[in-house]
């Protein structure tokens, strides 16, 4: 009988040892590769981190409290404007803290030490009260009115809430120029109206920081804002049938109830 060829006796094991070598190096280079991942997405994690800490580093007060929610009605004020002394003539009588206030809303540091913790608390909300009524001041000039046209534009403040105005926006007004008197309101073009906002974040506003002027000198420098007023007004009905001029409810709306009780009164 022919013989077969010689094979070595360890020809088999060899082969076997090859097969487990080459699946310990993909295992190797696997668990490299799955390593190498999660360290990646670290330091990307650890790059946005710093990223952020940079972007709150470069955030000013006043960037800050804009950006805050329920304070959309307000415009970003021009630091220019604040250093202006003359743009705060008569403020330091209306707030309290006001020196420590202004350098709060300048973003410069209070010596360590200087004020307690409830001071500094007190001077927080000064501080808010202050730009406020800085507010009043700086979106009369022509830069406050240009940012507010920008906000009016996106509608910012809200659309008027009266169906017949279809979705008009609005914007803020005071019913008062001395704070802590009223609470912000909005007014309609359209109608000529004023209503309170739909949010209650923004119900909470003293309307001083806006003033009784703004409203209407905004429409005033901007004419081409101003939409044509709507002519057309709801109709009360009945089954169809209009109320007449001479029913009880019309009467009442009018107040012509009152004068026939008064005449009878008088009688």
């Amino acid at each position: 009988m022919p013989k077969g060829p010689n094979v070595s006796p360890f020809h088999q094991p060899t082969e076997i040892a090859r097969s487990l070598e080459k699946k310990m190096f993909a295992a190797e280079d696997f668990a490299v590769s799955f390593s190498n991942g999660p360290r990646e997405n670290s330091l990307e994690s650890s790059e946005e981190g710093s990223l952020d800490s940079e972007l709150s580093k470069d955030t000013s007060w006043i960037m800050w409290f804009c950006s805050l929610k329920g304070n959309e009605f307000f415009c970003e004020v021009d630091e220019e404007f604040i250093h202006d002394d003359f743009n705060l003539t008569g403020l330091s009588t209306q707030v309290a803290f006001y020196e420590h206030a202004v350098d709060t809303i300048l973003d410069f540091d209070i010596p360590e030490g200087e004020l307690d913790e409830r001071q500094q608390e007190l001077v927080e909300v000064a501080a808010e009260t202050l730009y406020g009524l800085i507010h009043a001041r700086f979106i009369l000039t022509s830069r406050g009115l240009q940012l507010m046209l920008e906000k009016f534009n996106r509608a910012d403040f809200g659309r008027c809430p009266r169906v017949l105005c279809h979705g008009q926006p609005v914007v803020p007004v005071g019913l008062s120029d001395t704070p802590r008197q009223n609470t912000v309101k909005v007014f309609c073009p359209r109608c000529w109206d004023i209503f309170s906002p739909r949010s209650r974040s923004h119900c909470t506003l003293d309307g001083a920081y806006w003033g009784t002027t703004f409203a209407h000198l905004f429409f005033h420098t901007y004419p081409d804002r101003i939409p044509v007023r709507n002519k057309e007004t709801y109709i009360p009905r009945i089954y169809g049938f209009r109320l007449h001029e001479t029913s009880e409810e019309v009467r009442r709306n009018r107040g012509e109830h009152l004068n026939n009780g008064a005449n009878a009164n008088n009688a």
